[in-house]
């Protein structure tokens, strides 16, 4: 039964690294590896398929990491920004000022997206943020504290959804 578990945990790892790398990447940083994917659901509804990238070979918070999200309905990107909002105020951000300061700069960066379009933010840890939607910049965001807020909706352990942060950490 382990030889069968470890050629499965072989072959999963596999398919991980065969993934291709997004454009906006290899343009960014030399060398990318697919840690995880996962699949968002919200009351059973596929809202998106969401991978994260990593320059280092492995997760390294500290390093630069990309989130790559293919939306599987239409969101405005003003309902993005809130949404992202929320979830923030649920990872403990209580400065209400900050968060629609926040809001603001989130909304000029998400593009409205529809089934098939995809976004990817890349993180700079210690400086900010560059999202892309479909290839093409959408803009950055210079404040290192909302870069580092907006990825904890996924990757901080007090997530609204710790099974797809596993996932995207390839721990599931």
């Amino acid at each position: 039964m382990r030889g069968v578990l470890a050629c499965l945990m072989a072959l999963w790892m596999g398919i991980l690294q065969a993934a291709e790398v997004p454009q906006v990447l290899r343009d960014a940083a030399p060398e990318w590896s697919q840690i995880g994917s996962a699949k968002m659901r919200w009351f059973g509804l596929h809202i998106y398929d969401i991978a994260l990238w990593s320059s280092a070979r492995s997760f390294d918070e500290r390093k630069p990491y990309a989130l790559a999200i293919r939306y599987a309905r239409n969101i405005p990107g003003e309902q993005l920004a809130k949404t992202s909002i929320d979830q923030m105020r649920g990872l403990g951000f209580r400065d209400e000022a900050q968060l629609a300061r926040w809001r603001t700069e989130l909304a000029g960066v998400f593009p409205d997206v529809k089934p098939g379009e995809s976004l990817i933010g890349i993180h700079q840890p210690g400086a900010g943020a560059r999202f892309f939607h479909q290839g093409k910049p959408t803009g950055a965001l210079n404040d290192a504290k909302l870069a580092e807020a907006f990825f904890a909706i996924w990757m901080d352990e007090k997530t609204s959804e710790p099974g797809l942060r596993a996932q995207l950490l390839g721990q599931k």
